[in-house]
């Protein structure tokens, strides 16, 4: 640029006019380089970072959130963000680099991911504890004739939820199609119809709270696996988030 940055008074050297507004800006560099090594330290030194995870509602409200808050009391500096979505636009995040990693229902794939099955989790029938259960074990034939209020079509869980009736000969026309587990439970509570969800939508006291959970004949489960792309570099930070994930699996609930 041609500045004159220092200049000569009598036998001392000064900034010129340019030569402090540099020295102004100096100080501010040397600040935020500062800032930055602290900041690389923590990397290198331990567990820091932010790791994305995609993954559907029920997993985000009934699976993560221990796990979560158990790496935030380890790992201080690691910053894990959840955002939820049906399974295509999490794998699409994914394999956009947008997501670290998904936690979906499987069967799932994409040309550039690796697919990990994780766990195994059952579905159960829930109805209003108020209502009279017709029998211990809730069969299609049971539930073909009952108001049925289910996720909303298209999702992976509803799918399920009609080959379960599809195998047993039966098409059923739900009386509501919700797309949160949280309002298909407050409708079933509300003794406007029965509903197949998750276990782990049900598994803690509070959760089932104006419920009555009843086993499915034959029974139905989901199988949620983790995907990650092929060439994802697995940092310090994603390295826990992903051993953490695969404990759950043997975390009894």
């Amino acid at each position: 640029m041609n500045l004159k940055l220092i200049e000569r008074v009598g036998k001392r050297l000064k900034p010129t006019s340019a030569g402090t507004t540099l020295l102004e800006h100096i100080a501010r560099i040397e600040a935020v380089v500062e800032d930055a090594l602290l900041e690389l330290s923590s990397h290198a030194s331990g567990v820091a970072g932010k790791v994305a995870i995609g993954t559907g509602a029920t997993a985000c409200i009934h699976l993560l959130p221990p796990m979560l808050q158990a790496l935030r009391r380890r790992f201080a500096q690691l910053d894990v963000r959840v955002s939820t979505g049906n399974t295509d636009g999490i794998l699409k995040a994914v394999e956009e680099n947008r997501l670290d990693l998904a936690l979906v229902t499987l069967p799932a794939s994409g040309r550039s991911l690796h697919i990990t099955p994780l766990l195994e989790d059952e579905f159960v029938a829930i109805f209003a504890s108020s209502q009279q259960p017709i029998a211990a074990e809730m069969t299609p034939e049971h539930l073909c004739e009952l108001p049925l209020v289910v996720f909303e079509a298209g999702s992976s869980t509803r799918l399920l939820i009609n080959e379960w009736f599809l195998q047993a000969g039966i098409r059923v026309k739900p009386v509501m199609e919700l797309g949160s587990i949280e309002a298909i439970k407050e409708m079933v509570a509300a003794g406007l119809g029965y509903s197949i969800v998750p276990r782990m939508a049900v598994a803690a006291v509070h959760h089932r709270r104006g419920l009555q959970v009843l086993q499915l004949v034959p029974g139905l489960s989901r199988t949620l696996g983790i995907a990650l792309r092929q060439d994802k570099p697995v940092s310090k930070a994603l390295r826990q988030v992903l051993d953490a994930l695969h404990n759950l699996n043997a975390t009894p609930p």
